[in-house]
């Protein structure tokens, strides 16, 4: 039985990483993590000790909130009452892929801000018990935790969402300072821009002197005008289009408006920009003249929450894997392909799933980006 080879040989280097479990085994590495999964699930591997030592640590700061989903059963009538299915879940750009992470076995820490409430204390044990460090979070008294609601159509398409997150004001450069020891051991450190203008300012400008790989998202539009006019010290931007827009100082339809942006983004300062395109995919540009822009793997969706944080999961988790960036964008292809399928904003997306879609649907994804309409 090759589950229990591979158990043994686990036994024998509790740090082996997948790789070396693959070349030993003669096995592909979707296979391996196959026979983890299941390994893990079985109860005979309690630990991750095998994977901790092989990956970096990720930290992510910004927002962990409630998110509330109403979605329409037939088509929106404005100026009136809709039949709707109301959903609540956790959510939080940070906290969702933090999750996301902490589901894959990566070794993933969270720091934001929650009220002294129940609703703060759920959202934190629900983000531990995926294997999130939760310690440098805080909750504060008289504060409230944050909401997000997000109102769709019977198709799955977000019409409107509103936001009550006044918490985010207290994400003082002091707050940082007292945990910068966490963040300056982590491999990667993403950051949101629920963080105030002060804060994320101060976050960019210390990345860039002390060297530390920062990915930014811009959460939404209002909030991308937060980012400093120079970006250097931001390894990575993921932006969607109304953000890009915003960023580039110019409106975002086509890819070949998409290639202007990210050259005007670019010469801020950022090394990478990826601008997710919604039914359109994804585009990438980086700083040495690479440019890419990647289709969906599927083109049915049930509902869009929580995609753009499985896109960002998926890069991480590829680049925790020590894959290529580009291989790693398109377990972020693959990971939101995943979440797409579900109601979840956090889908329980497996390390087996992610390979074996990037496998077998992204080998030959090889799109002419010359063409603006595509």
């Amino acid at each position: 039985m090759k589950d229990q080879y591979i158990l043994a040989l686990i036994k024998e280097n509790p740090f082996i990483s997948q790789q070396e479990l693959s070349v030993k085994l003669g096995l592909s590495r979707s296979a391996v993590a196959g026979y983890i999964s299941n390994l893990t699930k079985k109860g005979e591997i309690i630990g991750r000790a095998y994977i901790v030592r092989e990956e970096s640590r990720v930290t992510c700061i910004g927002g962990a909130n409630i998110d509330r989903t109403s979605q329409t059963l037939k088509p929106i009538q404005y100026g009136t009452s809709n039949p709707a299915q109301v959903r609540q879940s956790c959510g939080g750009i940070s906290r969702n892929i933090s999750e996301n992470l902490g589901r894959l076995g990566c070794q993933v820490s969270l720091i934001t801000l929650v009220g002294d409430d129940q609703e703060g204390k759920w959202l934190l044990e629900e983000t531990k018990r995926y294997g999130v460090d939760v310690s440098q979070c805080l909750a504060m008294n008289l504060e409230k935790t944050g909401t997000y609601t997000s109102i769709l159509d019977d198709s799955g398409e977000m019409i409107l969402a509103v936001a009550d997150m006044q918490i985010y004001d207290q994400f003082s450069i002091e707050f940082i300072e007292a945990r910068w020891s966490h963040l300056a051991a982590s491999d990667i450190i993403f950051a949101d821009s629920n963080l105030p203008e002060e804060t994320l300012t101060y976050l960019i400008k210390r990345c860039k002197k002390e060297k530390l790989t920062l990915w930014v998202n811009p959460v939404s539009a209002p909030k991308a005008s937060r980012l400093p006019t120079n970006l250097q010290g931001i390894e990575l931007l993921i932006a969607n289009r109304d953000e890009t827009s915003i960023l580039a100082d110019m409106e975002v339809v086509t890819i070949d408006d998409c290639q202007k942006a990210a050259e005007r983004i670019i010469k801020r300062g950022v090394k990478q920009v990826i601008i997710t395109l919604d039914r359109q995919g994804v585009f990438w540009a980086a700083n040495d003249g690479s440019q890419e822009h990647l289709v969906p793997i599927q083109d049915h969706f049930l509902c869009s929450t929580g995609v753009e944080e499985s896109l960002i999961g998926g890069i991480l988790f590829g680049m925790n894997q020590n894959e290529s960036f580009e291989r790693s964008l398109r377990f972020g292809m693959a990971a939101s392909a995943i979440t797409l399928q579900t109601w979840e904003t956090n889908a329980d997306v497996t390390a087996e799933q992610i390979y074996a879609l990037v496998e077998n649907n992204c080998k030959d994804d090889d799109t002419d980006i010359s063409d603006p309409e595509t």
